[in-house]
């Protein structure tokens, strides 16, 4: 607990009272909904989940103390702001891994290394050079040789081979106006990224097997059958218009306009 700029009772006091507020309206607001899709309930569980975030803050702040509240996290895009009729679209793509096994990743990047031992590849940061008997002594030249030797994808599809383990990964669609100019964005590429342009986009984490566990845990029983393999664990990409599968380190969340 900081002593910097610590809230006061009056203001611990007040955002109490404004959650009790907030719940009274929410509950005012789910008794007279007026269907399923009420904006109404919509707006007051907002307010209620701001209202409970702002609390459990200042009583955090003020008294180190905690709500048994949870409040549970956006995971709608923004308000699309791009064009109606895009003519054009960039596909941004992250993927995180772990060098888990570096013996392995260093073995097979030698052994393409040796196929070509011409390759000029960075040794060492900074220090350039034929790959031939080097690679297998260095993680940053088997790394350079291997994403030089195969398409991301296949890294993706392969990287147990590599001694690699994947993390959170992302595809965003994001709708342009008109193509870029050759060359245009290479040194920034990722800086223009504006969520508010995306048409969908499709995460893999493994923070989603927590969510599908909570969701999960009374009914269990119902996905027994089918010798414990649960199908909706992986995105199939071809499904929602493209033509790979993609498979994930956890569940996959497809967000789309």
């Amino acid at each position: 607990m900081s002593d910097a700029a610590q809230p006061t009772a009056a203001e611990v006091r007040a955002a109490a009272e404004a959650v009790k507020a907030a719940l009274d309206r929410h509950l005012d607001a789910v008794e007279r909904r007026s269907g399923e899709d009420d904006p109404a309930v919509y707006a007051a569980f907002n307010e209620l989940a701001a209202t409970a975030e702002a609390y459990d803050e200042l009583l955090y702040d003020s008294y180190d103390e905690v709500t048994p509240f949870e409040i549970p996290g956006d995971d709608t895009l923004p308000a699309y702001a791009g064009p109606d009729e895009p003519s054009a679209l960039s596909v941004l793509i992250r993927r995180d891994y772990a060098v888990v096994e570096p013996q392995r990743l260093l073995s097979q990047a030698q052994r393409v290394a040796d196929l070509d031992p011409d390759v000029d590849v960075e040794t060492e940061p900074g220090t350039h050079g034929g790959a031939e008997g080097l690679v297998g002594r260095s993680v940053h030249a088997a790394l350079g040789v291997l994403f030089g030797e195969y398409e991301p994808d296949e890294i993706a599809s392969r990287h147990k081979e590599f001694g690699l383990e994947e993390g959170d990964s992302t595809l965003w669609v994001s709708a342009a106006e008109e193509p870029s100019e050759p060359g245009e964005w290479l040194s920034i590429p990722f800086e223009q990224a504006d969520p508010q342009r995306v048409i969908c986009r499709f995460d893999v984490s493994a923070v989603f097997d927590e969510d599908e566990d909570e969701d999960g845990e009374d009914g269990d029983d119902e996905d027994e059958g089918d010798d414990g393999e649960d199908d909706g664990d992986e995105l199939d990409v071809e499904d929602a218009g493209g033509d790979e599968e993609r498979a994930g380190n956890g569940p996959s969340r497809v967000r789309r306009r």
